[in-house]
Formats: C-alpha cells, sequence, structure tokens
C-alpha cells in the first residue's frame, strides 16, 4: 500500500508538472489560455514559415467563415478573380500563375462549371487548349464574393492592424 501510494503521488505530481504552465521564455510568448499554449515552442518562434502557416491557417478559416453562405473556397475564388480579370486565358497560364497543379485546376474548374460560374471554350489558336471565360451567373457571383473578400480583408486588417496589413502585403509581393 505505501508504495502504491507513492507511485500514485509520483503520478499526480507528474501530471501536474504536464499541465502546469510553460514560463513566458519556454514558451515564446504569454501564456494565452487555450488549449495546447502551454506548450513550448522553442525554436519555431523564431522560424518566419511557421508563423507564416500559422497565419496562413487563421486566414483560409476566417476566409471559409466569411464566405461560408456562397459556399467557395479561397482557390476557387482565386481561379475566378483571375479568369475574371483574365478572360481567354488558357487552363494551363491559370495554374502556372496561381501555383496550382494542372489536374487539381481541373477538378476546379469542373466544380465551377457545374455551379455554371465557368465555362471552357475551344482555343481559337491552339486545338489542344481550351480558352477561360466566366459565365454571366459566375461574374455576378464573383462580384459577391469579391464583397464578402472584402469584408474578410477587414478581419486581417483587425487582427493585425491596417497598417501592419499593408505592411506585409509590400513584404510578401514579391512571392506574388
Amino acid at each position: 500500500m505505501a508504495g502504491q501510494q507513492k507511485t500514485s503521488r509520483k503520478a499526480a505530481g507528474t501530471a501536474a508538472a504536464v499541465r502546469r504552465p510553460r514560463s513566458h521564455r519556454a514558451n515564446g510568448g504569454a501564456p494565452r489560455g487555450g488549449a495546447g499554449d502551454d506548450i513550448g515552442l522553442d525554436a519555431l518562434v523564431g522560424h518566419a514559415g511557421y508563423a507564416v502557416r500559422r497565419f496562413q491557417l487563421w486566414i483560409f478559416q476566417d476566409f471559409i467563415k466569411t464566405l461560408a453562405t456562397v459556399d467557395i473556397r479561397p482557390t476557387q475564388y482565386s481561379v475566378m478573380t483571375v479568369i475574371g480579370a483574365n478572360p481567354g486565358l488558357s487552363q494551363m497560364a491559370v495554374a502556372k500563375r496561381l501555383g496550382i497543379e494542372r489536374a487539381r485546376l481541373v477538378h476546379l474548374l469542373d466544380s465551377l462549371e457545374e455551379r455554371d460560374f465557368v465555362s471552357r471554350v475551344p482555343s481559337a489558336t491552339d486545338r489542344r487548349s481550351h480558352a477561360l471565360h466566366l459565365t454571366a451567373r459566375g461574374k455576378t457571383a464573383l462580384a459577391q464574393f469579391k464583397r464578402l473578400a472584402a469584408e474578410h480583408e477587414r478581419h486581417v486588417a483587425e487582427k493585425i492592424g491596417k497598417e501592419n496589413r499593408e505592411q506585409l502585403l509590400q513584404i510578401l509581393a514579391c512571392f506574388t
């Protein structure tokens, strides 16, 4: 029994140590009180890639939530925006410009065609290629999507500050 109590106390002490919040230093920032915030990040705190990825996750979640009523995903929005700004582009040109695998773009275009947002027209200059255009319904939908995307961008500005958002766009411009 005494040995069992010793083991139980030791286990309880270990469990308490696991639950105990880490210091400001070990976590790389002040504790925020959410699940998992007591887990230290060590060198990740200084990695731009980690911070950008976490920000990207927040961005995508907010975009999806803000545009949930119209059921459009960030990549679909990007494809429609590029097609709307450049009617007649080929699938290959859109895929290359947005950094989307061609096979994935075909799937995206299929879903946008099913919703009557995009049409593929045989190219006048290359029989193997299709020119991409927004349909009338696609143009109307894109206008609505852009209004909602502007609301999402306001959320970003609220989260990080208007000046920081603008500075972030300047910093990231070399990747677009």
